[in-house]
């Protein structure tokens, strides 16, 4: 019989505090992610004031949308342009061009 294992989720994490923007957040992550995590907010803090020097009158809730967004785009553009994606996404297209091609005749 097999036993499961005890659910160890607090014993699992680490508790840290992180600064973005001007403000503190505690935050709970594994440990091994913890260089990750801080480098990660490092370079948002930084795109955030690069942000404020571009557009003044601005409030910091309004910084990180905006870096959230150039994230989220670099990342969409960033997973778009994988090669291994496009094979995929061109094996598919062929696919269905094949199957069309069937469903037409």
């Amino acid at each position: 019989m097999m036993q499961s294992k005890p659910d160890n989720t607090e014993e699992e994490t680490l508790s840290i505090t992180v600064w973005l923007a001007g403000r503190s957040y505690r935050i709970r992550i594994k440990p091994e992610e913890e260089s990750a995590v801080r480098k990660a907010v490092k370079l948002a803090d930084q795109k955030i004031m690069e942000l404020r020097t571009h557009y003044a009158g601005k409030d910091d809730q309004d910084f990180m949308a905006m870096c959230l967004l150039t994230y989220a785009a670099d990342t969409a553009i960033e997973t778009f342009n994988n090669p291994l994606l496009q094979e995929e996404l061109n094996k598919l297209s062929k696919k269905i061009d094949k199957a069309l091609k069937t469903t037409e005749e």
